[in-house]
């Protein structure tokens, strides 16, 4: 039986609200661990930590995880995306902030739509989701907008970055949405980006010649477990199961919320001012996630 469904339900609003509310936070977390652990070892530990809880989980629950099928070149190609993803997140970080390069992260739906537009007929958009993708855009860019700070010299090298790791999740949903992955379990899913990059990462790591030391703080030991098990086990799990059910467009739109959740984050945390401007802009995203998920009376009716 297919489980698809062409609209959001409130289960899946709610996990994707919890979901991108920790995203926003664990890129204020994962840049203040910096200090004790390079980028991309870190990313490597967090993804390598999340396979292994993920194989237990699997084993728990009797899901298999190795079977031939034609997802393995599919699953590979999301992998390897994902992986480099993490790459350009975690090195970004060390050249802008963390808010700001969230924003330039979370281009991703566009990304999503613009492909999928053309690859996927049922996830075709209408002028008015168009519209509403654009006012969730602008509303992000509006909390964010801010001349380049003078502590980050080479701000451009973190923002180009920021966009090349939106990009590159972009495309990893999209392979997903428009192959084989999304029939296969989440857990699945999951493995294969999560196995992928515990791979690459340690090598591309070792390849920038990062110092890798587990002579770490109880602050960054703790950084690491959450980014592990929350981050990169729970939540993307999570992720992977509503990709498999809900349109990707629909969906991907809800990611402009962290970059506001990330300025929370940020503000609650380094004493950062939350102006009148970012409730405006709250506003003005709330109104393009509604936009992009309206749905016409007869298509409510269908259901």
């Amino acid at each position: 039986m297919d489980q698809r469904k062409n609209h959001l339900d409130g289960i899946a609003i709610t996990l994707l609200l919890c979901c991108f509310a920790f995203w926003g936070f664990q890129q204020v977390l994962a840049k203040a661990t910096l200090d004790e652990v390079a980028p991309v070892f870190q990313a490597a530990l967090r993804l390598i930590g999340a396979a292994a809880l993920l194989l237990l989980w699997c084993r728990h629950r009797g899901i298999g995880l190795w079977q031939a099928d034609e997802s393995l070149p599919a699953g590979v190609l999301a992998g390897a995306l994902f992986a480099l993803e993490f790459v350009f997140l975690f090195m970004g970080l060390q050249y802008t902030s963390a808010s700001r390069l969230t924003l330039f992260l979370y281009t991703s739906p566009l990304w999503v739509a613009l492909v999928l537009h053309f690859l996927v007929p049922a996830e075709r958009m209408r002028p008015l989701q168009w519209a509403g993708l654009v006012c969730a855009f602008l509303g992000v860019a509006w909390v964010l907008k801010s001349p380049s700070h003078t502590e980050y010299p080479r701000q451009w090298l973190g923002d180009g970055m920021g966009l090349l790791a939106g990009m590159l999740w972009g495309l990893t949903t999209v392979v997903i949405r428009a192959s084989s992955l999304t029939r296969i379990a989440p857990e699945r899913l999951l493995f294969y980006q999560l196995g992928v990059s515990s791979l690459l990462l340690p090598c591309i790591s070792l390849g920038l010649n990062e110092r890798w030391s587990l002579q770490l703080s109880p602050f960054a030991w703790g950084s690491l477990a959450l980014q592990a098990v929350v981050g990169a086990f729970v939540s993307y799990l999570v992720w992977m199961w509503i990709l498999s059910r809900y349109p990707a467009t629909k969906v991907s739109v809800f990611t402009f919320l962290t970059p506001v959740f990330a300025l929370i984050a940020g503000a609650l945390w380094l004493g950062e001012p939350i102006s009148a401007e970012l409730v405006s802009a709250l506003l003005v995203v709330g109104v393009g996630i509604g936009l992009v998920n309206w749905r016409k009376a007869s298509q409510v009716a269908i259901k």
